[in-house]
């Protein structure tokens, strides 16, 4: 449920919840801010102030929140904040555990060219769903390859691969090995040949090293 902010107590409850309870604190300090180029940045969840120097610093015309319409103040603060501003807020919900859905990545793709630039899209901490987001920004709209694209998910960013979070990686890689035995376009691959179930079991069952290592750089 989106919280009420409509009074002088529910703003105060949202302000300090987004704050203390969704980390805003810390955010407030380093957003994760980066530009993708073709006027897509990427960062950790904006506060109503960063909201406010974004649109006033890059013209800011849309936001494209990956966590999804959620409960925490950051949330209703965000919502209300992009009204003021008269920036349309997009509301999509990926995840950072488990391998995207199709529709999932043929509605970025529709995201993608249909909103106004520039944009900014962001998850919680900037790191693993705005990591996806980004890749599938720079591979479905920018054209680039997907191994340049993984860079996304970096630990720069504060992504690790070593995690459960690594099933991100793997979902690239998976492609990338793919199309190294014979060339096949992206959305091919995702809308022919990939089963999204079975590479969150092979993923739990093998990792992402294994498939780097053995079928990418062809280890022995």
């Amino acid at each position: 449920m989106i919280m009420d902010i409509s009074t002088t107590t529910g703003r105060i409850r949202a302000w300090c919840d987004m704050q203390f309870v969704d980390h805003g604190l810390v955010r407030a300090v380093y957003n994760n801010l980066y530009d993708l180029g073709g006027g897509m940045y990427r960062s950790s969840q904006p506060s109503p102030a960063q909201l406010r120097r974004y649109k006033a610093r890059f013209g800011l015309r849309t936001v494209i929140n990956l966590r999804g319409a959620h409960g925490y103040g950051s949330y209703a603060l965000e919502r209300e904040a992009c009204g003021q501003l008269g920036i349309p807020l997009h509301d999509v919900k990926l995840y950072s555990r488990t391998p995207p859905e199709i529709e999932e990545v043929h509605a970025m793709d529709e995201l993608f060219k249909s909103i106004q630039y520039p944009a900014l899209l962001h998850c919680k901490s900037g790191a693993d769903r705005a990591g996806l987001g980004a890749a599938l920004y720079r591979i479905l709209h920018l054209g680039h390859p997907v191994e340049a694209a993984m860079s996304e998910l970096g630990w720069k960013y504060g992504h690790f691969k070593q995690a459960k979070t690594g099933v991100l990686d793997f979902f690239f890689a998976t492609y990338v090995a793919r199309n190294r035995q014979s060339p096949i376009g992206f959305l091919e691959w995702v809308n022919t040949e990939y089963n999204r179930l079975e590479m969150h079991d092979r993923f739990r069952a093998e990792g992402w090293a294994s498939l780097i290592v053995d079928k990418v750089l062809h280890r022995e």
